[in-house]
């Protein structure tokens, strides 16, 4: 049987490489993972809890498509408590995960062949959904001096319909502040490209709080999830804003697209929404394993890296020690058990000379991992 031109994406390596490590636990071996962007933490108790009792009273069912209106009511609330943004409910649309919004997104505001600029390095997926939706992914080389963000220079002479970013980025932890992130809005509406903003990273930040696009601009789109500060990756549920006249647009397409996001998990991420002390309990592991990854990578022998502002990860330039990133990846969990991301998930182009570390696991692990990879560099010295 035939298949379709559209099916024609690139693996999503990171995914690859928790399955190579997968593989290699399962042969006995220990394996820190400091590949994958997921928590070491699960849903907040509250959460749980809330789900059992919510089984307990009866069958969930279909919610409507826009979401539990509880649950879009608190997520408004939350951009009263941390961005003083008064954000009316109706515009909150809950989705199927942060892909689920993505691809949403996607089809709300491109017609085919349509070209949407993505930040490179930058998250592998929007280049895959918007190539399988049948869109052009344009990449942005971003550079050193602009902390890996993109900037209204790197698509002046570019045609494009839409520009996504994301602060804090994946895999660089890098944030826009507010002026940078105007500059990008003012530059795009300046040229009728549609601006969206990826804010799953939002509340895992360690020195100044992250700038939603909604405290520049309503016009815009706004994604987020609760897989990332509230620690539910694979609940698959997230969020969108939109401006008030795309609602019914993005109502329409969410209803046969997708229903609706599963009841079970809109219900706990309610819940989660208040676990404030466990959530910050979280935080406060993270700053310690940035911390330690700060000291310890150079150590090791990765010395060129950017701190991250926030997100979970730190972002290598290995172009003194390989130019196959992938390999040393390899080698690295062949040798050392350490499961890391090579940079080509990341920027196809320059990705064979960066590595992406994620640290967030516990730390105990994260110190294991960093004695085996000071280990491993100095006997491949």
């Amino acid at each position: 049987m035939r298949t379709s031109r559209r099916s024609e994406v690139d693996p999503f390596i990171v995914m690859d490489v928790m399955e190579a490590a997968r593989a290699a636990e399962s042969a006995g071996r220990h394996i820190i993972h400091m590949e994958v962007g997921q928590p070491g933490t699960g849903a907040p108790q509250a959460a749980v809890r809330a789900l059992s009792a919510a089984m307990e009273e009866g069958p969930l069912g279909y919610t409507v498509a826009l979401g539990l209106p509880a649950l879009r009511t608190r997520i408004a609330q939350l951009y009263g408590a941390w961005y003083n943004v008064d954000l009316d409910p109706d515009r909150v649309i809950v989705t199927s995960g942060a892909s689920g919004g993505f691809i949403l997104a996607f089809n709300a505001l491109f017609d085919s062949g349509d070209r949407v600029g993505i930040g490179a390095p930058g998250y592998p997926s929007y280049r895959q959904i918007l190539a399988g939706l049948g869109f052009q992914p344009v990449d942005l080389p971003t550079t050193d001096a602009n902390r890996l963000q993109p900037v209204p220079a790197d698509f002046a002479d570019i045609d494009l319909a839409g520009l996504l970013v994301a602060s804090p980025g994946n895999p660089t932890g890098t944030m826009l502040d507010r002026s940078a992130m105007s500059e990008l809005i003012d530059a795009a509406h300046a040229r009728d490209i549609s601006f969206i903003s990826d804010e799953i990273y939002h509340g895992i930040e360690y020195e100044r709080r992250a700038v939603s696009a909604l405290e520049v601009s309503d016009d815009v789109y706004v994604i987020n999830s609760f897989s990332k500060y509230f620690s539910m990756t694979g609940w698959r549920v997230g969020w969108m804003v939109v401006p008030p006249d795309h609602v019914r647009v993005v109502e329409r397409i969410a209803q046969n697209m997708f229903i609706c996001a599963p009841h079970a998990s809109q219900v706990a991420a309610l819940a989660a929404m208040d676990a404030h002390d466990e959530l910050q309990g979280n935080m406060d592991v993270y700053r310690a394993n940035r911390a330690l990854m700060l000291e310890g990578l150079p150590k090791a022998g990765f010395t060129h890296i950017a701190p991250p502002d926030g997100a979970f990860y730190v972002y290598a330039d290995v172009s003194d020690i390989t130019h196959d990133s992938r390999a040393l990846a390899a080698e690295i969990l062949d040798k050392a058990d350490v499961a890391i991301t090579p940079g080509l998930d990341f920027d196809p182009v320059r990705g064979h000379t960066t590595l992406r570390f994620s640290y967030a696991r516990k730390t105990e692990d994260i110190s294991e991992g960093l004695r085996r990879l000071s280990d491993f560099m100095a006997k491949r010295r």
